[in-house]
C-alpha cells in the first residue's frame, strides 16, 4: 500500500508518495535515486503506467535526507526517467508538505530547504489562511551548450536549435521559423516535430555535463514563441513569452515546465535579452504562467551560468491509497500505444 497525495502545479501532474515505500539506501538523494532506479522501478511502473496512472503523470517519492540543511528528500519519478531536478514536481512537494502539516507553515511566508537528487533547493512559500498560495524555488545553475547550432532533421532538412541546461537539457527551436503556431490544436504536430528535433540534436551535438556525467544530454524539446516587454501595474518591464516543451516519451508538458524555464533564463542571458533581476514570465499552451529571475550569475566548469529563481501556484487535488492485490496480472501496470515506445533504455536517469 502507497500513501499518496495528488497535485498539480499550474496544470501539470506531480503525485506526492508520503508512505509506504520504506528506506532508501545512499547518502545524497542523487544516491537514493540511482538505488530506486536499479532496485525498485516496478514501483515507478506501478504509479505511472496503466491502470493506476497517464503518460503525463508524474511522481515523487518523499524521503529523510542526510544533508543537515535540508528539511526533507525527494526523488522525481516520470514515464521514462527519473529526473535529477524538476520545478512543477517541487512544487507539488512543497505545497503538500506545508498544506498536510508534514512541515509546520508559516504565514505569511515559509521558508524550506528540500534536497533534490540535483542538489540543495532553497524554496520561500507564500502561504495565507492554512494554504500555500505561491511556491518560489531557486534552483541549481542553468547554463548555455550551444546557440544557433544547425542540425539535420529528418523531413525538415536544416533546422538551428539552442541548446541549455536548467536541471534537464534542452533543444530549443524557434515555432516561427518552423511555421507552427503554439497552440493546443497543434499538439500532434508538436509531439511529432519535438521527437524528431530532440532525436537529431542528442545524436549530432556534443553534450557533456562538467559536474557529473552520469547527467545524460539533450532529453527535451522546447518549442518557444517570441518575446514581448510590457509595462507591468508597479511600473516594471517585464518580459513574456510561450512555449511548447515536449517531455519523453513525447508529450506535453502541461505547465511552463521549470526546468525548461531556468535553461531559457540562461539562453536570454547569453544572448543579451535578459538581465539579472529581470522577470520573465513564461506561459504554457493551457495559459498557465511561471515568474522567473535570475538571481545570480556564476559558472559550471568551463560555461557561464545563472541561477535562476521559478515561481508558481500547485493545488492538492486528491489523496489516496494504491494497492497491489497478488492475483492482479499487471504486476508493474501496462502500456498501450505509441506514447509509451521506449527510447534506447527501458528508463533513463536524468536531470530535470
Amino acid at each position: 500500500m502507497l500513501n499518496v497525495v495528488d497535485a498539480h502545479a499550474e496544470g501539470e501532474s506531480g503525485k506526492v508518495v508520503v508512505g509506504g515505500v520504506g528506506p532508501v539506501p545512499g547518502q545524497t538523494m542523487f544516491d537514493k535515486m540511482l538505488h530506486f532506479s536499479e532496485h525498485l522501478d516496478h514501483l515507478r511502473k506501478l504509479l505511472l503506467c496503466e491502470p493506476r496512472g497517464a503518460v503525463w503523470h508524474n511522481a515523487n517519492v518523499v524521503l529523510p535526507s542526510n544533508n543537515p540543511e535540508a528539511d526533507f528528500g525527494y526523488i522525481i519519478l516520470e514515464s521514462t526517467e527519473y529526473p535529477a531536478m524538476s520545478g512543477s514536481n517541487t512544487m507539488c512537494v512543497a505545497t503538500v508538505f506545508l498544506e498536510t502539516g508534514m512541515l509546520p507553515m508559516t504565514e505569511p511566508v515559509t521558508r524550506l530547504v528540500l534536497e533534490s537528487p540535483a542538489g540543495l533547493i532553497r524554496i520561500e512559500a507564500a502561504c495565507a489562511n492554512g494554504k500555500v498560495e505561491r511556491v518560489k524555488l531557486v534552483n541549481q545553475p542553468a547554463f548555455v551548450y550551444h546557440q544557433d547550432a544547425k542540425i539535420d532533421v529528418p523531413g525538415l532538412g536544416k533546422v538551428a536549435v539552442d541548446v541549455a541546461y536548467g536541471g534537464m537539457t534542452f533543444a530549443f527551436v524557434d515555432a516561427g521559423s518552423l511555421g507552427i503556431s503554439l497552440d493546443v490544436s497543434q499538439e500532434a504536430v508538436l509531439y511529432d516535430l519535438g521527437q524528431r528535433i530532440k532525436k537529431a540534436a542528442a545524436e549530432q551535438l556534443g553534450v557533456s555535463h562538467p559536474a557529473d556525467p552520469r547527467i545524460p544530454g539533450i532529453t527535451n524539446t522546447s518549442f518557444t514563441g517570441p518575446l514581448m516587454r510590457e509595462e507591468g501595474p508597479d511600473g516594471e518591464e517585464i518580459v513574456r513569452s510561450r512555449n511548447a516543451v515536449i517531455v519523453s516519451p513525447g508529450r506535453l508538458d502541461r505547465s511552463p515546465c521549470g526546468t525548461g524555464t531556468s535553461a531559457r533564463l540562461a539562453l536570454l542571458h547569453a544572448r543579451g535579452e535578459l538581465v539579472p533581476g529581470q522577470l520573465f514570465r513564461h506561459e504554457s499552451l493551457i495559459g498557465s504562467q511561471f515568474d522567473a529571475r535570475i538571481e545570480n550569475t556564476t559558472a559550471v566548469g568551463p560555461y557561464s551560468a545563472v541561477v535562476p529563481s521559478i515561481s508558481g501556484r500547485a493545488w492538492i487535488t486528491s489523496f489516496n491509497q494504491l494497492v497491489l492485490d497478488p492475483s492482479d496480472p499487471f504486476q508493474e501496470g501496462f502500456v498501450v500505444g505509441k506514447p509509451w515506445e521506449p527510447e534506447g533504455s527501458r528508463h533513463r536517469v536524468s536531470a530535470s
